[in-house]
């Protein structure tokens, strides 16, 4: 890990650009800000640790000369009292420096530590229009973020009990600023000067990870375009125990070339030949379960619905079914014979009122 890329910098960078690049970072990836999130909490460290080496001109020395690494993330400190053998001068710093520097690298206790709800998931499904009045089944492929098998969500597995490398057994580690020497927890035993556990290299250490799974999704019959069906507990998996997010899943319906719904009804235009409007008759209907029979009265008009109980889209709350709207259309024949011009025109000298008289009011006697 080069620490001046962590924070930014180039090898020549001074005390100041150290100091204005640690503040920058430490105000973006500190715990408390990003409470939960294992990533920022991993990144804050090192960026704390590049800062610890680079702010002190020995170790920077010693990490310019030779690239040793000197591990001291802070986690929390404790004052031990001061230390005058460091000379004063114009670049000594300030004491609002010191502990500026000191308590914005702490976190608070107890931050983040609470369980973590996982997200919710979105997909989205498309289905035929016959489908969708029928249900059925979908077998999606939904990316989750899952338990690490190889860890249990811990973010760490167990090594052999030994004596911590970094603090060599103490718990802390030791550093001074100015004229004053503070101590802190080591951050890589926890305090403890034992080490008892690695991070999974699974999962990097997060507990988590990110696979796929083939989840069959229930589709009710007579679900409309726009639904959304929601699968519990299909999301991402909480953090610290926190709930697992759910699966929400929005239904497209594509339009049918004959049917159109509003509601649970479905709506449908049949043509009608003149003759069968004026005698009345029997037609065929569609419907999705296959024709219908309908009885079309004498003297039917053009645009008259008839309605077909029961032959409409199943509701998906309580599965009762809506109507067929029939509306119908009057289509005369393209070309006329002239027995059939005659019989027309004869037809109108019977029936010779004028269909328009409601439109001109002032023809009323």
């Amino acid at each position: 890990m080069d620490f001046y890329l962590v924070l930014g910098l180039s090898r020549g960078a001074t005390v100041a650009d150290i100091k204005h690049a640690y503040r920058r970072l430490a105000r973006r990836y500190h715990p408390d800000i990003n409470p939960g999130d294992r990533a920022a909490e991993l990144r804050f460290r090192q960026i704390a640790e590049a800062y610890e080496t680079l702010s002190d001109p020995d170790r920077r020395r010693q990490y310019d000369t030779g690239g040793v690494r000197c591990p001291e993330p802070a986690v929390s400190y404790g004052f031990e009292g001061f230390d005058f053998s460091v000379a004063a001068g114009p670049d000594a710093p300030t004491f609002g420096d010191l502990f500026a520097d000191v308590l914005q690298g702490r976190p608070a206790p107890g931050a983040g530590q609470g369980p973590e709800r996982g997200a919710d998931l979105h997909q989205t499904v498309a289905l035929g229009f016959e489908e969708a009045l029928r249900g059925g089944e979908r077998t999606l492929t939904v990316v989750r973020r899952e338990q690490c098998e190889s860890c249990g969500g811990s973010g760490a597995q167990r090594t052999v009990d030994a004596r911590c490398p970094y603090c060599h057994g103490a718990g802390s580690v030791r550093s001074a600023r100015g004229h004053m020497v503070f101590s802190r927890a080591c951050a890589h035993c926890g305090g403890s000067g034992r080490q008892r556990q690695r991070p999974c290299q699974a999962c990097d250490g997060q507990g988590i990870q990110a696979r796929g799974e083939r989840v069959i999704i229930r589709i009710p019959p007579g679900v409309a375009d726009g639904a959304r069906l929601r699968i519990a507990g299909k999301g991402n998996v909480g953090r610290r125990g926190g709930a697992t997010g759910d699966l929400y899943v929005a239904v497209q319906v594509e339009p049918h070339a004959r049917f159109r719904r509003e509601g649970d009804d479905l709506h449908v235009v049949v043509p009608l030949a003149i003759h069968e409007a004026g005698l009345g008759s029997r037609i065929d209907v569609p419907t999705p379960d296959g024709p219908a029979r309908l009885r079309v009265p004498p003297g039917t008009q053009s645009g008259q619905r008839f309605r077909l109980r029961e032959r409409g889209a199943p509701s998906p709350r309580d599965g009762r079914r809506g109507d067929l709207v029939v509306e119908v259309r009057l289509v005369l024949p393209a070309l006329l014979d002239e027995r059939s011009k005659e019989l027309l025109r004869e037809f109108g000298r019977i029936n010779a009122e004028d269909v328009r008289r409601e439109l001109n009011p002032e023809l009323k006697s």
